[in-house]
């Protein structure tokens, strides 16, 4: 077992997409030292890695924390299935791939309703930020840890689903992320190279690369310990020994 230090400069709790993204933005910082702790195991297995098959880290016990809703009036009572990725990556590990910006009208009417600096203009350079798009438009980010991209629709079936929607009264889009976000036409994936791209791929590894960043899996969080307002120590599970570690920044 990797070696536990008794503080850092900053612990991260979870290694899904949020924190495996705030892990490479710190970790670009190399004079940091910094612990990411995950309740889950690895992503390393085929299943989370082909697209193809996506439903089984889904309905796996090992990636998928297996939370459901509370009784639904609307459903006769019945509570559904809510997915949640436990492991590396997070949900992002097992999700269905599908990369959807949202429309920009949500986010100017976010702002409208009082969350200043959420409007289109603002949210797009992250957006391109994040991005790296095969063959995207001017719109988009090309050179960003996440890696996008679309299937070759060569399937006939493609064609006749979207002449169908378009013959019914809906638009055609020739990509849904970007001016056009109405209407039927391609799907663009997180998949590079025929495998996901999952926060883990696009963001953890890579901080994890540089040197400064230290990964513990099978690490459940019992308590953050706080000196007033301050969050400045967490307490976790590991193996079934209790540890303390200390986040100095």
């Amino acid at each position: 077992m990797a070696r536990i230090s008794e503080s850092y400069d900053y612990v991260i709790v979870g290694a899904g997409s949020a924190g495996s993204v705030v892990a490479n933005r710190l970790g670009e910082d190399k004079k940091l030292r910094i612990l990411v702790l995950e309740a889950g195991g690895s992503d390393r297995a085929i299943t989370v890695q082909m697209p193809a098959a996506l439903s089984i880290p889904m309905n796996s016990k090992r990636f998928n924390w297996g939370m459901k809703t509370e009784p639904e009036p609307g459903l006769g009572g019945r509570r559904v299935n809510l997915p949640r990725g436990k492991g590396l990556g997070g949900s992002s590990s097992i999700n269905g791939m599908c990369y959807v910006r949202g429309n920009p009208l949500d986010y100017e009417l976010w702002a409208a309703l009082g969350a200043t600096g959420w409007n289109w203009a603002n949210v797009l350079p992250y957006f391109q930020k994040l991005e790296g798009v095969q063959g995207g438009g001017d719109l988009r980010g090309r050179d960003g840890p996440l890696k996008i991209t679309r299937g070759p629709e060569t399937n006939p079936l493609y064609h006749a689903f979207v002449e169908a929607a378009h013959e019914a009264g809906y638009p055609k889009s020739t990509n849904m992320n970007e001016r056009q976000h109405e209407g039927f036409g391609p799907m663009e994936m997180t998949v590079a190279k025929g495998k996901r791209c999952s926060a883990a791929g696009a963001y953890l590894r890579p901080a994890v690369a540089r040197g400064n960043v230290q990964v513990l899996c099978n690490s459940l969080v019992d308590k953050v310990v706080f000196n007033g307002t301050r969050a400045e120590a967490v307490d976790f599970s590991l193996h079934g020994k209790t540890h303390r570690v200390k986040a100095m920044c």
